[in-house]
């Protein structure tokens, strides 16, 4: 294992340690996908079961810094050959028919309260999400080369939409495409038509494509997350899908502009909820939520009308305004007070707005 990915895993460590030491717990415990990808640099994140939010393997790490991985015997080699290799990691083995995560515990978990990231037992969960941010430099060059692969895929494969392909079909070809360089599709909402209109989840229903075809993806590798939206439409579009789109670009602007740190889920969605009144489609953020921070899940959280949570710097972010078939959605990373697009399609055509003094580019519709 390279120095810089051993450094990470430690700086991740000793995140766990800080949460431990302040609760006064005695060890973590981390069954979730998410955060076993994020703690061992997204070497654990393929998955048996893909639906499953647990793996095949947990993770405890104690207050002292002690980190063990736990799996059943017949998990046990392929964990050790591909996914823990060199990443300092103990091996806790145990039968795949027993109680092995109990007497694991017991052994190695040191005296006092055990946590878990998810429900188990009657072990206090814990949540991890603000443990996974800031994103570490390491973490960043896998976000942009997976950000700009994801992009050229959607635009390959917008151009390749064309009437009578069904929905199926577009789902089929998205994921295949994807696979291929590795990356795991997460959310497949290929839709049609006047589906896209009527439903803001358009999860693919077989119907086939006449005339406005919508590309709506998310998708993971290494446990990063990215999403992704494109359009395609052939022949003109009619106006009110023109000023639906022009309008979603004005609301994607606004929330850009206001992604800053220290901005919290509150004020976004009170930005969007302006942007849509000045849009002239005011309560337009009712029917839908605008999105938000994502990383090793689509979304950490969204933006509402309460919203506590605060941003931070070296986050990630998918916003996706939508209005009646026109939307927007790219993910987008704040370093520095910048804000930057990672899944960039200039190929495709472009919808340029003004927020906050600053020129923001979204992602428009291809004509054919």
């Amino acid at each position: 294992m390279s120095e810089e990915l051993q450094q990470e895993i430690d700086t991740k460590i000793e995140r766990v340690t800080a949460l431990l030491k302040e609760g006064g717990h005695a060890a973590l415990l981390i069954r979730r996908n998410e955060n076993l990808a994020w703690i061992t640099a997204g070497s654990l994140s393929r998955r048996v079961r893909l639906p499953s939010d647990l793996n095949v393997a947990s993770i405890l790490v104690t207050k002292d810094g002690k980190r063990f991985y736990l799996t059943t015997n017949n998990e046990a080699a392929r964990l050790a050959a591909e996914d823990f290799t060199g990443l300092g990691f103990e091996p806790v083995v145990y039968p795949w028919y027993s109680a092995g995560i109990e007497d694991a515990l017991a052994k190695h978990a040191g005296t006092g309260s055990i946590v878990c990231d998810a429900a188990y037992g009657d072990k206090t969960v814990v949540d991890l999400t603000p443990l996974r941010t800031p994103l570490l430099d390491i973490e960043l060059k896998r976000y942009r080369l997976l950000g700009r692969q994801v992009a050229e895929i959607a635009s390959h494969l917008v151009h390749k939409l064309k009437p009578g392909m069904s929905e199926h079909q577009m789902n089929s070809m998205t994921a295949a495409a994807l696979w291929a360089e590795r990356i795991e599709p997460s959310v497949l909402l290929m839709a049609v038509d006047e589906r896209i209109l009527k439903f803001k989840h358009a999860v693919g229903h077989g119907q086939t494509l006449l005339n406005f075809g919508m590309l709506n993806l998310c998708a993971r590798r290494d446990g990063l997350c990215i999403s992704i939206t494109r359009f395609m439409h052939f022949g003109p579009m009619p106006q009110h899908l023109v000023d639906a789109f022009h309008a979603a670009a004005q609301v994607n602007a606004a929330l850009l502009a206001a992604t800053k740190a220290g901005a919290t889920g509150g004020d976004l969605f009170h930005v969007a909820q302006k942007a849509y009144k000045a849009a002239g489609f005011a309560g337009e953020e009712e029917h839908h939520h605008q999105g938000g921070p994502c990383g090793y899940v689509e979304r950490d959280w969204v933006a509402a009308p309460f919203g506590k949570q605060a941003i931070v710097n070296a986050q990630a972010f998918a916003w996706n305004p939508s209005i009646r078939g026109g939307k927007v959605e790219d993910t987008v990373l704040l370093k520095d007070g910048k804000v930057e697009l990672l899944t960039p399609t200039p190929e495709l055509p472009q919808v340029k707005t003004t927020a906050g003094g600053k020129e923001f580019i979204s992602a428009g519709v291809l004509l054919r």
